[in-house]
């Protein structure tokens, strides 16, 4: 894995025609846009990838707080 730090409107050039740029930077989010040619999917890593069965759906953090707080002991 390469770990590299950028400031905001540095860029990281992935490839061939693929380049990640640093947007904004509050606390410990980072905001970046990626630029890359139409052919080339982009996803988040928590979702599961075109190629891929979905896997069991995880609920929501409100919905598991709701679940939890309805089955607690009374």
């Amino acid at each position: 894995m390469l770990v590299l730090s950028r400031k905001i409107g540095e860029k990281v050039v992935i490839g061939d025609g693929i380049v990640l740029v640093v947007k904004r930077i509050l606390g410990q989010r980072v905001t970046f846009g990626i630029e890359a040619p139409e052919e080339v999917r982009i996803v988040r890593g928590e979702l599961p990838r075109f190629d891929e069965a979905p896997e069991k759906k995880v609920p929501s953090p409100k919905r598991l707080r709701n679940e939890l707080w309805a089955a607690r002991p009374r």
